[in-house]
């Protein structure tokens, strides 16, 4: 079974189908037994970092999260969730991976970076599996990880930034896979067969 976590501040209904294509086993919960149980876990989100802790922080998920030793996704603000801080709000996440959440240095590029983007540096973490240099993929988001140990592909918007970092058992993706066409599939796939 995989858990699509409610966190109430997510599109869950096009992650939920698109996942839904692979494996007829697919949660959207907030209870944390039901999270603790799953095989495989997902943590979407959009808008602000702080808005985003608070709910988490009122369903009681914020321990529960913490706590997984199952493979977890983070998709978009869901993986910013995952770091430890952001400056979006000042705001303390999860601190499941380490790495910080700062405003993209976009230089004289628009803001919120939204649409096609290409990603590389990929090709050494399985959740890329079959994924070629410079494919593309869908964002939308204003605020970004700077490239770290944690960094698992590369996008540039301005200067680059991490488009999806890893640590343990916890992996992020700052694009979304269930727009991203084929490619975005074949992550979603991927994740879905990781074995941790």
């Amino acid at each position: 079974m995989s858990v699509i976590i409610d966190t109430g501040c997510a599109n869950l209904t096009s992650l939920k189908f698109a996942l839904e294509r692979m494996s007829k086993d697919v949660q959207v919960s907030d209870d944390p037994d039901t999270i603790n149980s799953a095989e495989r876990v997902f943590l979407p989100g959009v808008g602000s970092a702080q808005y985003a802790m608070g709910i988490l922080e009122q369903k009681g998920l914020i321990q529960t999260i913490q706590g997984l030793q199952q493979p977890v996704l983070g998709i978009c603000l869901g993986m910013q969730l995952l770091t430890s801080f952001s400056t979006e709000g000042d705001v303390a996440c999860l601190n499941c991976i380490p790495a910080e959440v700062g405003s993209l240095q976009s230089l004289d590029r628009r803001l919120p970076h939204m649409g096609w983007n290409t990603i590389n540096g990929h090709q050494n973490h399985p959740l890329f599996r079959g994924i070629p240099e410079n494919d593309y993929f869908y964002f939308v988001h204003s605020y970004g990880v700077e490239i770290s140990a944690e960094t698992i592909a590369i996008c540039e918007y301005g200067k680059p930034f991490s488009a999806a970092i890893a640590y343990k058992n916890f992996m992020g993706v700052q694009f979304h896979p269930e727009r991203s066409g084929k490619s975005g599939a074949k992550i979603l796939k991927n994740f879905l067969e990781l074995k941790i």
